[in-house]
């Protein structure tokens, strides 16, 4: 099954990233509207609004950028486990009904501890995901059910739930879901429309993908059906000597301001994904073509941590391998991030498409 190209974004609620310290207040009103309408002038297809245990809510950080723009959609994160599903299906159905079909929710059960207890989660691993998946279950039943229903699992209980509010896209919204330990994958395989890792190696992705595609199909759902998301830091210049004299810079700096530990991407010691991420950069700075390491070695690889670096063509060609293999959805997100996201526009997003139409992807990179 060819599924179609997408660019994804991400937008934050301030200024900030690994060589920014934060700036201005906690909620900037107007850089969450500019950035949002850059992503879309740009041509990005969505925008990630992500979870943080301290962080501004971030279905309301979707609202209001959603209220600045027209087009772009939001892949907003959600944790369960602090509302209800019943809340939460409401929530997000009447968000696609305000904004016109352009909600997708992103699925993050927790790496670290730590960080769930901040937010009064004492659940192990394994039961975190295991209550995602009841979870996920519970939303699309209440997204697609036309009456109310009892529920009594592991998790929740309640009676009579229902949603009278439907989300307008259908049969229901996209779920997009992470992880690559074993009981994720296997969970995964059961209730995701999106499977989302981080950037890894291309011998990783393959083998990734073969797994999740595995899952599926146990799960008795078709395996080309599920689509697959990669998340990368794109490092660009009109040279490639420039780009990576422009990486130099980005640690450079990184390492001189991990003591204030600045910007997000801290390990998290329970997550398969950010291990995967270091094992990725012990093989070395540099990984394939141009799939830098040092970033996710530096911050402990607990975030979407592993650039690209090169020129718009040389990325998107290495982007190009990626969708060879079966990713189609890209999370692209640079280190200055709104200006980035303007150059990802004009010259990376239409180069991937150029590079995949050019191997055969036609239909793919025209939609």
């Amino acid at each position: 099954m060819t599924h179609p190209l997408e660019f994804i974004g991400m937008i934050a609620h301030r200024a900030q990233s690994e060589i920014h310290p934060p700036e201005g207040p906690v909620v900037d009103p107007g850089y969450i509207q500019r950035f949002a309408q850059a992503h879309e002038a740009a041509g990005f297809d969505r925008i990630l609004v992500a979870w943080g245990s301290s962080s501004p809510d971030a279905l309301l950080v979707a609202s209001h950028a959603a209220a600045g723009t027209s087009r772009i959609g939001f892949m907003v994160a959600h944790r369960p486990g602090f509302i209800a599903p019943t809340l939460a299906a409401r929530q997000f159905a009447t968000f696609d009904q305000l904004t016109g079909r352009r909600a997708a929710i992103h699925v993050i059960s927790g790496g670290s501890p730590v960080e769930q207890k901040k937010d009064g989660d004492w659940l192990d691993h394994g039961q975190r995901y295991a209550r995602s998946e009841e979870y996920v279950a519970l939303l699309k039943r209440l997204w697609t059910e036309d009456r109310p229903f009892d529920h009594k699992g592991a998790f929740y209980r309640f009676e009579g739930g229902f949603s009278e509010v439907k989300p307008v896209q259908r049969p229901h919204i996209p779920v997009f879901f992470g992880g690559s330990s074993d009981v994720a994958i296997d969970i995964a395989g059961r209730i995701a429309d999106v499977y989302a890792f981080w950037g890894e190696t291309l011998d990783q992705a393959r083998e990734t993908i073969a797994r999740v595609r595995a899952s599926v199909a146990k799960a008795g759902r078709d395996p080309g059906a599920i689509r697959f998301s990669m998340s990368f830091r794109p490092v660009l210049a009109g040279t490639e000597e420039a780009a990576w004299a422009r990486a130099d810079a980005i640690i450079a700096r990184i390492r001189e301001l991990r003591a204030g530990a600045v910007g997000s991407g801290g390990p998290k010691p329970e997550s398969v994904g950010s291990r995967r991420l270091l094992d990725a950069a012990a093989g070395g700075r540099v990984r394939d073509k141009r799939l830098w390491t040092e970033v996710a070695a530096a911050v402990g690889a607990g975030a979407n941590t592993t650039g690209l670096v090169g020129t718009a063509e040389q990325v998107a060609d290495t982007l190009a391998d990626y969708h060879a293999l079966g990713v189609s959805t890209f999370l692209i997100r640079g280190f200055d991030p709104l200006e980035d996201a303007t150059t990802y526009g004009r010259d990376l997003l239409p180069a991937t498409r150029a590079a995949i139409a050019a191997r055969g992807g036609l239909a793919a990179a025209a939609e």
